[in-house]
């Protein structure tokens, strides 16, 4: 009999040291191997000028006051720590670009419920000094259309240091990150909304839209800029490349057969199964890009479950044959008081 209490203790803390094993993985150890598998695109250095290094994400709608939930905004934000944090310390990128929406309540938040969200986006994109950070505006930051105020525009400015229009030069490569902007030359544009198309229908991959999504249309001035202004913009700016959010989903297009456009897959798992960020070498003559895609969160949750199952299973074995090892000497007991 005490030797049974004893293995029941050793299991006890068997099961709990497997438990705290399975969270340790799939809360920390888990993105490792995951983005180990990410690289940085290889460019050909010229005159001994190494290439930038630059890691894009999107949408990652840091939970607000009215609609997030607490467990909600601990689960999808302590996921995106992780994997941010993973990846500035195996990848090293130079300089981060998130393409908006960054907030998810930004449009109706409070003074004081905006400096929560503030305190929280800090907290889990911190960066070390010679990281560049450079945030962009999107319509879930402060309104959309006719819901933005100039006070939402301005704390949002004040903040993460930007305007509407800005442009930005590391190691001769030149981003300009509009709403609005005058002409200049061939650059790398980035924005929030995307340029026009009719729909995702031509998009392709297993980050695209699904296939309920994707052929719904796309509102003129609304979910996408405008015919006119897009025209217009390209023509101006003639980029050499485009980078884009708002639709949660991976995507690419070619404008006029000469500008390609990606549309960056959101990255949280509040958004998307397989959360993702670009990675992208550029030069001033060449640009390389690839797509890091993240832990999905239905592994996880597949690991979590599994454990639990299998840990519930030995815990009931060892239950019955725990109660079969009382039964034996009672009935044994018994058969002696009746001879």
């Amino acid at each position: 009999m005490i030797s049974m209490y004893g293995s029941s203790g050793r299991l006890a803390v068997s099961l709990i040291l497997t438990f705290v094993s399975v969270f340790v993985l799939c809360e920390y150890v888990i993105y490792y191997p995951v983005i180990l598998r990410c690289s940085w695109p290889h460019i050909e250095t010229v005159n001994s000028n190494l290439p930038l290094r630059a890691l894009f994400l999107s949408d990652t709608h840091l939970l607000g006051a009215i609609k997030g939930h607490w467990l909600d905004k601990l689960r999808r934000e302590w996921q995106m720590e992780r994997a941010f944090q993973t990846s500035l310390w195996l990848l090293n990128p130079e300089v981060v670009f998130i393409l908006g929406d960054v907030f998810d309540e930004g449009k109706w938040s409070s003074s004081q419920d905006w400096e929560d969200d503030i305190r929280r986006f800090k907290r889990i994109f911190r960066h070390p000094s010679d990281t560049e950070l450079v945030v962009l505006i999107g319509n879930h930051d402060i309104g959309f259309h006719n819901e933005m105020t100039k006070q939402k525009l301005e704390r949002f400015e004040q903040v993460f240091n930007v305007t509407s229009a800005r442009i930005i030069t590391i190691k001769g490569v030149k981003v300009h990150s509009i709403m609005t902007s005058a002409r200049t030359q061939r650059v790398l544009l980035q924005q929030h909304l995307f340029y026009y198309r009719v729909s995702d229908a031509m998009c392709t991959g297993v980050d695209a839209a699904p296939l309920d999504e994707r052929y719904q249309l796309f509102q003129e001035r609304y979910d996408v800029i405008s015919k006119n202004a897009s025209k217009k913009l390209l023509w101006w700016f003639k980029p050499r490349l485009i980078l884009s959010g708002h639709t949660h989903h991976g995507c690419e297009v070619l404008h006029e057969n000469l500008y390609p456009e990606i549309s960056v897959p959101s990255f949280s798992w509040r958004n998307r199964n397989n959360p993702s960020f670009i990675l992208g070498t550029f030069s001033r003559t060449d640009i390389r890009l690839s797509k890091c895609f993240l832990p999905e969160e239905r592994t996880v949750l597949a690991l979590y479950c599994g454990s639990c199952l299998i840990i519930a299973l030995i815990t009931l074995s060892h239950i019955k044959m725990f109660r079969r090892s009382l039964h034996l000497p009672n009935s044994l007991l018994g058969k002696h008081k009746t001879l």
